[in-house]
């Protein structure tokens, strides 16, 4: 598995919490459900879909779930539980690129 930064996602969670598209709450009450995501997907298309990871991999096919990883939002709103969890998680699995980028958009959410 190659993940790498996801920098549309990013870029597209920078964009939703300098415009106080933001909730903090708890991230797993508010990680999007398998159901969620295909009716986000059959309404939107994979190409908005993957505006919400922080990771992607490229050798998997773009038209899959599966090619995104590290989720941070609702498909409405960053959650910032879910920009913590996606912190961690990439720490935890030596996703470095995506463990900075989680932990800069932790500090534009909490104004640091």
């Amino acid at each position: 598995m190659t993940v790498k930064l996801n920098r549309a996602g990013v870029s597209h969670a920078r964009s939703l919490i300098e415009s106080g598209a933001v909730v903090r709450d708890d991230w797993s009450e508010a990680a999007a459900s398998a159901a969620d995501e295909n009716a986000f997907i059959e309404e939107h298309g994979f190409g908005e879909y993957a505006k919400w990871f922080l990771g992607v991999d490229s050798e998997k096919s773009e038209e899959t779930k599966g090619r995104y990883s590290f989720p941070y939002g609702d498909f409405a709103k960053v959650r910032r539980g879910g920009v913590i969890s996606a912190e961690g998680r990439a720490a935890q699995n030596d996703h470095d690129d995506i463990a900075k980028a989680a932990k800069r958009l932790l500090h534009l959410i909490d104004g640091d």
